[in-house]
């Protein structure tokens, strides 16, 4: 076991991932500069609960100005989940922040990274879906079109191009994770089933953009977390890029159905027009991963709900984890 870098630790999938290589005996140093995109109290709440398990070093520092030489020479593993997330914020003056958090402080840390190649295991990028935009087929497959169809999306192929360039270039043994739509307990307040979960709870409306026939490929936070794993391990090519999906790809208005379910209540909907960026579907075709990493999604939309609601009535009561 090694030393491990994780940025973005104190987030939503970084803190899952970070408390898991804890279980699995890595140290770990967490990063996060625990911007006010969401309730910063979130992030550190998730951090504190990081802080008391042994292994766990947490440095908050900025990855576009910190100096990140030292920082990198210390670990052998790096995974890169700090991100400025978000589709429909990224238009208009917000894309600054996009630009700086997700292109340059990858970059920063792309070639801080450079004169440890040799002793690293491998940099493990989070990409996501939003890569494809509107994509020509599903379950979409790695090799199809990467034409974004939000700022958001941009930025984050902008930053899957830093990863191949480096692995191709200085042979750094990288790989990017496409996540697609990643959900479950501690997400972030913003994202949907967050969103709709509270809402049906403490009896408010629930905005859905478009008419709900949108669909999505739901992907538990745990079988993203294996997937991250299974990349470090891999001994595959630098730079290779893998879709990591749920496996179960349902409408937005289906979703909300298994909630209702799951709580026993009634949902109150409102819909708004489709917000620019937001595609009309996603599905995953994961048969890359499952070869060449040995990913397979375990954890099944119903069972992940269910979880996902007992998690959100401990923290709608204000109960830590």
């Amino acid at each position: 076991m090694g030393k491990t870098l994780v940025t973005g630790a104190a987030g939503f999938i970084g803190s899952h991932l970070s408390r898991r290589l804890l279980e699995e005996g890595e140290e770990v140093v967490g990063v996060d500069c625990f911007t006010d995109f969401y309730d910063p109290a979130l992030k550190r709440r998730n951090a504190q609960e990081l802080l008391h398990l042994p292994g766990f070093v947490l440095r908050e520092i900025d990855l576009r100005t910190a100096p990140l030489d030292d920082l990198v020479a210390s670990c052998d593993a790096i995974f890169h989940q700090a991100a400025q997330a978000g589709v429909r914020s990224s238009w208009g003056s917000m894309f600054a922040d996009y630009s700086s958090i997700n292109v340059e402080a990858t970059q920063r840390l792309l070639e801080a990274c450079r004169p440890h190649r040799e002793r690293l295991r491998r940099f493990v990028y989070a990409s996501s879906s939003s890569v494809y935009g509107d994509a020509p087929r599903y379950p979409t497959r790695e090799e199809d079109p990467t034409v974004p169809v939000s700022p958001y999306g941009v930025t984050k192929l902008a930053g899957e191009l830093l990863v191949r360039l480096y692995a191709s270039q200085h042979g750094l043994p990288a790989t990017s994770l496409r996540y697609f739509t990643v959900y479950g307990p501690r997400q972030r307040p913003d994202m949907g089933f967050h969103r709709f979960l509270r809402a049906i709870h403490t009896g408010e409306e629930i905005v859905v953009y478009g008419d709900g026939n949108q669909t999505r490929d739901f992907t538990f936070v745990s079988d993203a977390v294996d997937a991250n794993l299974l990349a470090l391990r891999s001994t595959g090519e630098p730079g290779e890029t893998f879709n990591i999906g749920g496996g179960e790809r349902i409408a937005v208005r289906d979703v909300l159905g298994l909630m209702e379910e799951v709580t026993g209540r009634t949902a109150r909907i409102r819909h708004e027009p489709r917000a620019a960026g937001d595609v009309l579907h996603t599905g995953a075709e994961t048969s890359r991963a499952r070869d060449r990493l040995g990913f397979r999604p375990v954890v099944p939309l119903r069972e992940g709900v269910a979880r996902m609601n007992e998690w959100m009535i401990r923290y709608l009561r204000g109960e830590s984890e």
